[in-house]
């Protein structure tokens, strides 16, 4: 039995907590980022792993970063044996990644080298890549460039959004994590370092590169579309409001026309010519309206002939 730390703020690392709670470890506290204001109201609203945390009766710190000495003291007297840390979403200094015993241990959602940084999961999704999976990782004062200790892969399915990539691997690093802590001490002296050469970076998303641009071909807007659901979400302009674009896939069934302009609209799809191949755009959502199919859609507006991604 080890006492842990853990340290996670969003949905990712809630599976991980849960199955740690259940088992014969003790968690000694858990760590997340401090309350955010959200809602049409902005007030603050705790993270998931914090509310996971308070149903379980584990206590919550919350520091803002870990500049101040009573941070470090805190950890200290905890006197962990590992601390475990899964999107988390703070940088951790040297003196925090050496305070437990058997020091720390990231769950990180690719398939390291490939994907270091913040939004692995949509990057492998824009990319193509045929396979994701979880690395369980000594961290170091890097970004993500610790030695590997364990991993597996998960192949994702045809179609799938960050989304629903996001909801297999989340269980897939609980279930890598239980696995490894049987004997995490001689897991980590077999970790495996990172070859630097194969190394892939997955900085943050941000809104503006959600919009899409038609000039791009079907094939990648798609998996741009696919990438962004949840967040930031794919979305372009319509009559000076933006249209958001939830799922797609590429269609083979429609002669092309200008990049963005619509070549038909049906209960199957919004078809938008790119600038090589045309969109079939199967869930989207109007300016002040709910997400809806392309049939729900069509009964509201059809957009056949329009052009999109201009005022």
């Amino acid at each position: 039995m080890h006492r842990i730390i853990y340290a996670g703020t969003p949905e990712f690392a809630v599976p991980a907590l849960q199955a740690l709670h259940a088992s014969e470890h003790e968690i000694v506290a858990v760590y997340a980022q401090p309350d955010r204001p959200a809602g049409r109201g902005r007030k603050l609203q705790p993270g998931p792993v914090k509310l996971c945390a308070g149903h379980l009766g584990l206590p919550v710190y919350q520091p803002r970063n870990f500049s101040a000495r009573s941070d470090l003291e805190a950890i200290e007297t905890l006197a962990a044996d590992l601390m475990i840390v899964a999107a988390y979403g703070l940088l951790l200094p040297p003196a925090v990644l050496a305070a437990p015993r058997l020091g720390c241990v990231n769950i990180h959602a690719s398939l390291l080298p490939r994907w270091r940084g913040a939004s692995p999961i949509q990057h492998a999704i824009l990319a193509g890549d045929a396979d994701s999976g979880i690395t369980l990782m000594q961290m170091d004062a890097g970004l993500d460039t610790g030695a590997m200790i364990a991993q597996r892969s998960l192949p994702i399915g045809a179609g799938w959004t960050a989304g629903e990539l996001h909801d297999r691997l989340a269980p897939l690093g609980a279930e890598l994590l239980m696995d490894t802590l049987t004997d995490i001490e001689s897991a980590q002296r077999a970790a495996v370092e990172q070859d630097e050469s194969l190394a892939t970076h997955a900085p943050r998303l941000t809104k503006r590169e959600a919009e899409v641009d038609w000039r791009q071909p079907a094939a990648r807007l798609c998996r741009q579309v696919l990438a962004y659901n949840p967040w930031p979400v794919s979305h372009t302009r319509l009559d000076g409001e933006n249209l958001r674009l939830w799922n797609a896939r590429t269609s083979t069934g429609r002669e092309p026309g200008r990049p963005g302009e619509v070549v038909g609209h049906d209960r199957q799809g919004v078809y938008i010519s790119c600038g090589d191949g045309v969109l079939q755009v199967t869930e989207l959502q109007f300016a002040g309206r709910r997400r809806c199919g392309a049939g729900a859609a069509l009964n509201a507006r059809d957009l056949s002939g329009r052009l999109l991604g201009t005022d």
